[in-house]
């Protein structure tokens, strides 16, 4: 309902809804004043909701007709924005034909017009403006779409999942034509897209990991055709990327980009047909610097990782947003690291891209934390669903994730996303079920870590050092005060000694323990090489700021780590292994 007054959404509030969509069969008469939308969607009563009405939500539509299996709905409740219709039963089908203008949509939210092309984008609630449905993520159904258009005019016509049809239409207007597109996977509606323009194509057939080959294809305007191959490149190493280090493959036949030059994001996840900013996908050697060409290539990948962390597995309602965009963002960030890794035969490299990564957060997300703006990454409350979209949600996201792959090591983190997609494949989760997950698979308890999705701001841990020369130990004290009313958080860190020539010290660690209270922590005793000047080097992973009596630092390396501090008061130990770059 709208209103003057701003209303708040709580995340406490969440309810199913009392009808689910598990199929959708959409037709649309492409036409820049008056375009068609019909939609026949199979209904399934939810046996986990209340019973209750049909919901269908809408922003700027024209209803011209709703049918309950073939007939007008005895009873219905039509606002400008919401239609309730009393269905007995517990399945039904929903006939619905809407009327919206293209044309006059200056929102760029729903079926627009860009350069005499039409564009979609539907995050986070753009699917409304398209025609009536329960426009939430939690609702997720097969989509079948029909674009119908002038051929001349718009000779491309795409959507999600893979071509199923195409061709004339003779007798009834032979001025246009129609594509059939089909998506076998569930999917949220803030996931449909729809392009029908006058494009251009590069195209190129690979092989995935398990011998398909698949079609992937970059649309654009004929003239900026040359300046896609950069993007094209970013998206094969991405795909290869993912098949190695997550043992991910691309799921559909083909999988298109389209670069658009009116549109409101930097670049849409749509499942396998992602919208760009042409900013963020375009590039020539004249034209584009360095930064842009590692733009490109990051924005690509990220989008592309969408499509299991964000598409295969979605978010229950928007408070989640951080489950897909925190866990992408690390995904994308681990992705670059690797690339120049790799383009340098230096693992060094790693940790070049993560002072990057550091220097974003502290320019970025630091001051959020710190100012009125300040809320976890998984916020409680929102009146406006476009203010979700913030540094905390994203970058401080991708930091909680890399502190879980810290704790738990390479191979742990795997196993973690191992179980994630054969638990929840197909469905709308929680970062709850994320963490679990991760718990689960290793054998972890992480239920004190779960604080970092509830508490905003930016926790500080005080570092000491002392070398006691005559035990040739170092001693490292981490405090961290007990803020917030559920106690301090836990902070993963990483631990190596340099001696005075600079160089990392051998590691001559051996195992010991030390007792705080309650808590046992597995630590190393290290012993240092004769006349050699002991430094700690801190390369945890963490939102954290550590303050120590010589430096400062971000916490700028999400490595392994066999020392970890989850205490609010002091706690001493001596020495730890140092990670390597790349573990």
């Amino acid at each position: 309902m709208r209103t003057d007054t701003p209303q708040t959404i709580h995340r406490a509030d969440y309810q199913p809804l009392s009808w689910n969509v598990t199929h959708v069969d959409l037709h649309f008469s492409l036409d820049h004043a008056a375009t068609l939308v019909s939609s026949k969607l199979t209904l399934k009563r939810n046996p986990n909701a209340p019973r209750g009405p049909l919901v269908l939500l809408g922003d700027e539509l024209e209803l011209v007709s709703l049918k309950i299996d073939g007939r007008e709905p005895a009873t219905q409740r039509i606002t400008p924005t919401r239609v309730e219709v009393d269905i007995e039963g517990d399945s039904a089908t929903a006939e619905i034909v809407t009327r919206i203008a293209p044309e006059k949509n200056t929102a760029l939210s729903g079926l627009y017009t860009s350069r005499g092309g039409f564009f979609t984008q539907c995050e986070a609630e753009g699917f409304r403006r398209i025609t009536w449905f329960p426009d939430r993520p939690d609702i997720m159904a097969r989509f079948v779409v029909t674009l119908e258009a002038d051929k001349a005019k718009y000779p491309v016509l795409l959507s999600n999942g893979n071509l199923v049809g195409q061709g004339e239409l003779h007798n009834e207007h032979p001025d246009r034509h129609f594509a059939r597109w089909e998506d076998p996977f569930l999917k949220p509606c803030y996931l449909f897209a729809l392009v029908a323009a006058d494009l251009a194509v590069n195209e190129r057939h690979i092989l995935t990991a398990s011998g398909r080959e698949v079609l992937l294809q970059i649309w654009t305007e004929a003239a900026s055709l040359d300046r896609t191959e950069h993007a094209m490149d970013s998206l094969v190493r991405a795909i290869r990327w993912d098949e190695q280090r997550f043992g991910l493959e691309l799921d559909l036949e083909r999988f298109m980009i389209v670069a658009v030059s009116d549109f409101n994001m930097g670049a849409m996840e749509n499942k396998g047909l992602n919208l760009f900013n042409s900013k963020l996908l375009l590039a020539t050697p004249d034209t584009a610097t360095d930064v842009d060409y590692e733009n490109i290539e990051a924005v690509v990948a990220h989008e592309y990782f969408h499509n299991w962390t964000g598409n295969r597995v979605t978010c229950r309602d928007w408070f989640q947003l951080t489950l897909k965009e925190g866990l992408t963002v690390f995904r994308d960030q681990e992705f670059t690291a690797d690339m120049l890794a790799a383009e340098g035969g230096d693992s060094k490299a790693r940790a070049v891209k993560r002072i990057d990564d550091v220097r974003v957060l502290r320019a970025a997300q630091f001051p959020e934390d710190a100012g009125p703006m300040a809320h976890p990454i998984r916020p409680d409350s929102y009146q406006e669903i476009n203010n979700f979209y913030t540094a905390t949600v994203y970058e401080k996201g991708a930091e909680v994730i890399r502190m879980i792959a810290t704790l738990l090591g390479r191979d742990g983190f795997r196993k973690g996303m191992d179980l994630y997609f054969q638990r929840h494949d197909g469905q709308a989760v929680t970062c709850d079920d994320f963490v679990a997950a991760m718990a689960d698979a290793n054998n972890r308890d992480l239920s004190q870590f779960l604080r970092w999705y509830s508490r905003p701001g930016t926790p500080v841990v005080t570092a000491t050092g002392e070398y006691a020369a005559a035990t040739q130990t170092y001693t490292l004290t981490l405090t961290q005060p007990a803020e917030g009313k559920d106690g301090p958080l836990l902070v993963p860190v990483a631990i190596g000694l340099i001696g005075a020539n600079g160089r990392d010290l051998p590691d001559t660690s051996s195992p010991a323990r030390t007792r705080h209270h309650r808590e046992d922590l597995d630590l190393y005793r290290h012993r240092r090489a004769p006349g050699a000047v002991a430094a700690a080097r801190l390369l945890g992973a963490g939102a954290g700021q550590f303050r120590g009596r010589r430096r400062h630092a971000c916490l700028p390396h999400g490595a392994r780590c066999r020392s970890v501090q989850p205490l609010g008061c002091s706690t001493a130990f001596h020495g730890a292994r140092r990670p390597r770059a790349g573990y």
